[in-house]
């Protein structure tokens, strides 16, 4: 099947669609409406492919108990899109555009654009509390992890290295490459894993099996953009013929870990193949695929 084919046939597409519904039904949850409420929105539906909340439901799915887990799937939207919002400020990477529309902070100001980050991550916690209601130690150990990787050891750290990095070496590459984009992986496949029903003592192998895709995702997003990128860059840093062996060794991890965790059904080997088309698209060989874009 090409990867065209794939794209079409998929679950991630009705996942998707699910998670769109479900994200203009949050907004009205969030308040009055004001410019904040509408700079929140504005945000959240920036023409993002969902990709992080696809995974929490793919993992839940995987599990097989038909648990409900949009609320957590939400939770990682929220804190993805609040990443977002605090990239692109003047002060961080000074985007004026995210996704071919004028960024949060040209379109609402500043101050406001501060403010939705804040409330999104407020929601993005709230998510956790909605969906643990049923499971108070689950709901503990996600808001664990979502702390742990939103934090110091995680994405606020991983921003400030990708700021100024101490140095160019291949160590200080994947460690922003953790922080930043990785950290956000292990939420997703955490929140799937403890609210899709897992066994909790089987965490650390979940962390592992989102450590490797979140390496091969960041590795091909580098592929993708050369050696564009000002800052950390996987093929910048050790060039493209390199970077393509590390995404494979990801790639290949990433399917052992899935074996081992009972998760390596349909869904997941169609996605493989559709980040390792979007891999190969970095040699113009085809377009990426719709999802990862």
């Amino acid at each position: 099947m090409s990867i065209a084919e794939l794209q079409k046939t998929s679950n991630f597409y009705a996942h998707r669609d699910k998670i769109e519904q479900e994200v203009a039904k949050s907004i009205l949850g969030l308040g009055e409406k004001t410019k904040l409420r509408d700079a929140c929105e504005y945000a959240l539906k920036s023409g993002g492919k969902r990709f992080r909340p696809l995974l929490v439901l793919l993992v839940a799915d995987a599990l097989g108990n038909n648990l409900n887990v949009i609320d957590a799937a939400l939770s990682v939207e929220f804190f993805h899109t609040a990443s977002l919002i605090a990239d692109d400020l003047p002060c961080m990477d000074n985007d004026d555009l995210r996704r071919n529309r004028p960024s949060l902070h040209k379109a609402f100001g500043e101050s406001t654009a501060i403010l939705a980050s804040y409330a999104l991550i407020a929601e993005g916690y709230g998510g956790i509390y909605r969906n643990g209601k049923n499971h108070p130690e689950g709901a503990l150990l996600c808001l664990e992890a979502a702390t742990r990787c939103a934090g110091m050891c995680g994405a606020v750290n991983g921003q400030y290295l990708d700021l100024y990095p101490p140095n160019d070496a291949l160590e200080t590459i994947q460690k922003v490459i953790y922080q930043k984009t990785v950290t956000l992986f292990e939420i997703s496949f955490i929140f799937g894993w403890i609210f899709g029903g897992g066994d909790l003592q089987r965490l650390d192998a979940v962390k592992q099996g989102a450590f490797h895709l979140g390496m091969a995702f960041q590795i091909a997003d580098d592929l993708i953009d050369g050696s564009q990128d000002s800052r950390i860059n996987m093929v910048r840093g050790v060039g493209r013929d390199l970077a393509m062996g590390m995404f494979d060794e990801e790639m290949n991890a990433f399917i052992s870990s899935m074996k081992g965790l009972g998760l390596w059904n349909e869904d997941f080997q169609e996605m493989v193949l559709l980040l390792q088309g979007y891999a190969s698209a970095s040699a113009g060989f085809l377009a990426p695929p719709a999802i990862f874009s």
